[in-house]
């Protein structure tokens, strides 16, 4: 909104322009030029570029966006400074009309010799676009059919196109001007004599890399037309025809290459429009890609965070499982863990010692695999504890003279789910031992043996002692 600065050295805009529509990016241009100074720079963002701006700024480095500011022609639309910008401009008060300066005489003799003595003339750039033009031109020039064209060889009369053509690539290679003397251009069913002279501008300033043409006419020779009206014809040559006939040729040749130059020029123009709108196409795709990495990096940074979180949990169920294994290790018991369908799920080092297990067995029926306890019936005692949810305790004696306590719970959850069985085997070999010397070992009274009974664990029936 406000007036830009001028005379800057560096102007940083950098991704911003994306968020922009193109005609407010065709806007912004200019004004950066007109506050850099010269060979000043600016910087944009990697996915902007300076548009069709190219003959304000030329890029330094492509790949980081660095552009100088150019001392450019003459624009032919004005800059438009930020007050076109304001939605609802402040209304200025009523100007009251100004009072024009009086012209001087110098002023007015300047004038009216230009408009009465000097030759007609165009400013254009190097590609022939016509920027300015001095004096009546009509002569010369006429405005093409189609599209407007303000181009100075699509508007050149017959008779100009292609020694005008010549001469200005001609003038652009070299210093000084290239001058065309007795051309014969057809104004409006007449002929006009015209000499041209193109000259490229080198001074300094805004008129320095333009092209001026300038129009003379030249008056028809009055002794030569009186020769040419008395004059008898004579006899030409065979030869004098011959060369006539090519250079007719010659001419209807040049003039269809030209046309045909002209028409390849029309089509590189097209292509280029084409081209252009197909870059402003890309450049919107860019935009949105960028703005996409924008949206998928913030994802990245959300699921980077989540990543954290889940492996801290994981870190803790971590521990957590070393702990529980260290628990269950520490206890010297054997513990059997089994799903609904009574397959292993896993098992303590104790319990390989019991059942013959191995680390593949995990997944497998509790049925197929062989333990050396005498209980058959151990897969139905499990079932009938899913089935009820109360626990089974039994002693159990294995094949080799040990003894275990067995005792079957169910498996829940944390959220009080029933997912399977819990067996525990508690090695009781030592009190079996005991027991049975308890029973055979004789008494210590007047030569009356004495008898203990020793019931199984939680049982409340009394000691029965004999005389």
């Amino acid at each position: 909104m406000d007036p830009p600065f001028t005379k800057l050295d560096i102007v940083s805009c950098r991704n911003l322009l994306i968020y922009l529509t193109a005609e407010v990016q065709k806007k912004l241009m200019p004004l950066f030029h007109y506050s850099l100074r010269p060979d000043g720079l600016l910087l944009l963002g990697s996915s902007e570029t300076v548009g069709d701006a190219s003959e304000l700024f030329v890029a330094l480095n492509g790949k980081s966006r660095i552009f100088r500011r150019t001392e450019s022609i003459p624009r032919p639309e004005p800059i438009s400074f930020p007050s076109s910008f304001s939605t609802s401009p402040v209304a200025a008060p009523e100007a009251s009309p100004a009072v024009k300066p009086s012209a001087t005489l110098q002023t007015l003799a300047d004038q009216l010799v230009l408009q009465r003595y000097a030759p007609p003339a165009v400013l254009t750039n190097q590609d022939g676009d016509i920027f300015y033009v001095s004096g009546r031109t009509g002569k010369y020039l006429e405005p093409a059919a189609g599209k407007a064209n303000w181009n100075l060889f699509a508007m050149a009369r017959e008779g100009l196109r292609y020694e005008l053509s010549g001469a200005f690539q001609k003038a652009l290679q070299q210093k000084d001007g290239v001058m065309l003397h007795g051309l014969t251009v057809g104004t409006n069913g007449g002929k006009q004599g015209v000499d041209v002279s193109v000259q490229r501008l080198d001074q300094p300033g805004a008129l320095q890399g333009l092209m001026m043409v300038v129009f003379t006419d030249v008056a028809t020779p009055v002794a030569a037309v009186k020769m040419g009206r008395l004059a008898k014809p004579q006899p030409q040559s065979a030869r004098v025809s011959e060369l006539e006939r090519e250079l007719v040729q010659i001419r209807a040749e040049a003039r269809a290459t030209h046309e045909e130059m002209q028409t390849s020029q029309e089509e590189l123009r097209s292509a280029n429009e084409e081209l252009q709108s197909t870059n402003e196409e890309l450049q919107s795709t860019n935009e949105e890609l960028t703005t996409s990495k924008e949206e998928m990096q913030s994802m990245n940074e959300e699921l980077q965070t989540v990543n954290t979180e889940l492996q801290t949990k994981v870190d803790e169920l971590s521990r957590a499982s070393n702990d529980m294994k260290n628990l269950l290790d520490s206890t010297d018991i054997a513990t059997l863990f089994l799903d609904k369908d009574l397959n292993v799920r896993r098992f303590t080092p104790q319990a390989t010692k019991i059942i013959k297990l191995i680390a593949a067995d995990a997944g497998r029926p509790i049925t197929d695999l062989a333990s050396d306890l005498r209980y058959p019936e151990l897969a139905d005692d499990a079932r009938e504890v899913l089935r009820k949810l109360a626990a089974v305790e039994k002693p159990v004696g294995a094949r080799d003279g040990r003894w275990f306590t067995v005792r079957i719970m169910p498996y829940r959850t944390a959220d009080d789910r029933i997912d399977g069985v819990v067996i525990t085997f508690a090695n009781i070999t030592e009190a079996k031992k005991l027991e049975a010397q308890l029973r055979g070992k004789p008494g210590n009274g007047a030569g009356e043996p004495t008898v203990f009974a020793v019931t199984p664990k939680r049982s409340k029936r009394p000691v029965k002692r004999s005389k």
